[in-house]
């Protein structure tokens, strides 16, 4: 299996200490969302950027203490609010991971409350995805219920074994690089890491402007269209097709095709100019 080497840390980084550690091969560190009370462990925007800067990735991790996650749904409503703030100041793009920590050797008698602490702290993030971080069990127990999308193991309290769904893999504690105290952690793909650079988004072409324009008579056959459709209970969500088809009729047309097949019905009524 292809891995990519990483760390992670508690203690923020500079500028110098990220290149050093870029030089020695690694591709990422994992840094901790956490709030203003905890500014010693905090990554904050510039320390993102001096990351980036340095051709490494950020993995985001919250953490209170080290067994918040038992507390279950109550401190997932209150962490995954906590993380929200932080990566939205940090400007950590959507689309992308926040792992929640169980940092202790936890029992199955935790798992429920491990599993709506993760529920929780998903309703609270909008646009991001959630992971958690724990042992073998609680991968592989968290990821058969389903309770988040990615997984980060430790081996600690693992006995030797790897999850099949872990994602990030913390194989060594207490480390120096850099002369900065860091755990070594392997990538294992889908890791959901970011950085600070501008994100490259392919541009949607523009089918209006290269193929179909709607006349003012035409578009209002397909508002009638659409509102057709939804009466009949064919179409969900009206006021996005509607919006839609003015800033991209020929998507909606190619997506839709019946809508096409509507609007030709109605265009038998096409009015005298």
């Amino acid at each position: 299996m292809a891995t990519t080497k990483g760390i992670d840390c508690a203690v923020p980084l500079t500028g110098e200490k990220a290149k050093t550690m870029a030089a020695a091969g690694m591709k990422f560190v994992c840094r901790y969302l956490v709030p203003t009370s905890m500014a010693w462990k905090r990554l904050t925007r510039a320390e993102a950027e001096v990351i980036s800067t340095a051709g490494m990735k950020v993995v985001s991790v919250f953490q209170r203490g080290n067994n918040d996650a038992a507390g279950g749904a109550a401190n997932g409503k209150r962490d995954g609010a906590a993380a929200y703030r932080e990566a939205k100041m940090i400007g950590q793009p959507e689309g992308t991971v926040i792992y929640f920590a169980v940092d202790y050797d936890a029992q199955p008698k935790d798992y429920g409350e491990l599993e709506a602490y993760l529920r929780a702290a998903a309703n609270e993030v909008p646009g991001y995805l959630v992971g958690v971080y724990g042992s073998y069990a609680v991968v592989e127990e968290m990821a058969k219920r389903g309770a988040c999308q990615r997984f980060w193991q430790t081996y600690a309290w693992s006995k030797g074994q790897l999850s099949k769904s872990a994602n990030l893999y913390q194989y060594k504690n207490g480390q120096t690089l850099a002369e900065h105290n860091v755990d070594l952690n392997d990538g294992l793909g889908n890791e959901g890491w970011w950085d600070t650079n501008p994100q490259q988004v392919d541009k949607p072409v523009n089918k209006c402007k290269i193929g179909l324009r709607l006349e003012g008579w035409e578009r209002e056959t397909g508002l009638k269209a659409i509102d057709s459709l939804a009466a009949k209970g064919l179409l969900n969500e009206p006021d996005k097709w509607k919006q839609r088809l003015t800033d991209d009729p020929a998507g909606v047309l190619s997506e839709l095709p019946w809508l096409m097949f509507t609007m030709l019905d109605r265009i038998t009524e096409k009015p005298k100019k």
